[in-house]
């Protein structure tokens, strides 16, 4: 999935026009990348977090109860 796949799947779900979703999502990448940049973690909810270093990576949340896969 590409940005604009993302921006038209928000949209549709939002009820936003496609160039708002893409504007949206444009702002949620910026605070994600400015955190990072000020080596600072940035979290999505539910999903994961980035987090800063030489090399930025992301770790998904592990569900409650469930076992860590991949580490």
């Amino acid at each position: 999935m590409n940005k604009s796949d993302l921006a038209t799947r928000l949209a549709r779900r939002t009820r936003l026009s496609k160039a708002e979703a893409a504007d949206q999502l444009d702002r949620v990448i910026h605070q994600i990348v400015t955190r990072l940049r000020q080596g600072q973690p940035a979290a999505l909810p539910g999903l994961g977090r980035f987090c800063p270093g030489a090399k930025w990576s992301f770790r998904f949340d592990h569900p409650a109860g469930g076992g860590k896969r991949g580490e």
